[in-house]
C-alpha cells in the first residue's frame, strides 16, 4: 500500500482533517497516543510543515527539545522517536520488553551522531505499547500529583 502524506504546504490541516485523512484505525491509535502524551508530558502539540518530503506533522516540542513528531498518512501514520546514545543503550538493554518487530527495528537502526532515528509506521493501536515504552525511555513521564 502507498501511504501518502499531506504534502500541500498551503493547505494547513486541522486535527479533524488529519483524522479524516488517516481513517478510523489509524485515528484510534493516534488518539490513544495523544492521550498518553497529554497525561504524561508537558509538551504542547503543534501542527508544522516538515518539508516537501515529509509534509505536515504534529510535533511535541518544549524549550527547543522535540519529544516526537507524528506524520499522518493515508491509512496510517509514522511516528519519529530519536533516541540519544544513553536512551538507545537503555532500549537495547531491555529488548525483551518489546514486540519482536520493534526489537528488530531498534537493533537494526543505525546509531548516528545525534541518535537512533526510529521511524515507526502505525496502522492500528497494536504498536502503541511499544511506542509508549520508547517515549518513556526518551523522557521520563512527569510526576503525577495526588
Amino acid at each position: 500500500m502507498n501511504y501518502t502524506r499531506m504534502l500541500d504546504k498551503l493547505a494547513v490541516p486541522t486535527m479533524e482533517d488529519i483524522y479524516t485523512f488517516m481513517g478510523d484505525k489509524a485515528t484510534e491509535a493516534w488518539v490513544d497516543l495523544e492521550k498518553f502524551l497529554e497525561d504524561n508530558y508537558d509538551f504542547s502539540p503543534e501542527i508544522v510543515f516538515g518539508g516537501k518530503n515529509y509534509g505536515w506533522c504534529v510535533r511535541y516540542r518544549r524549550s527547543g527539545k522535540t519529544l516526537t513528531a507524528i506524520h499522518p498518512e493515508s491509512g496510517a501514520f509514522t511516528i519519529l522517536i530519536v533516541l540519544g546514545k544513553k536512551e538507545a543503550e537503555e532500549a537495547l538493554s531491555c529488548l525483551e520488553q518489546f514486540s519482536k518487530e520493534m526489537a528488530s527495528l531498534i537493533m537494526d537502526t543505525d546509531q548516528l551522531h545525534d541518535g537512533k532515528w526510529l521511524w515507526i509506521r502505525v496502522l492500528s493501536s497494536e504498536s502503541n505499547e511499544d511506542i509508549k515504552k520508547l517515549l518513556m525511555i526518551k523522557k521520563k513521564p512527569k510526576k503525577k500529583t495526588a
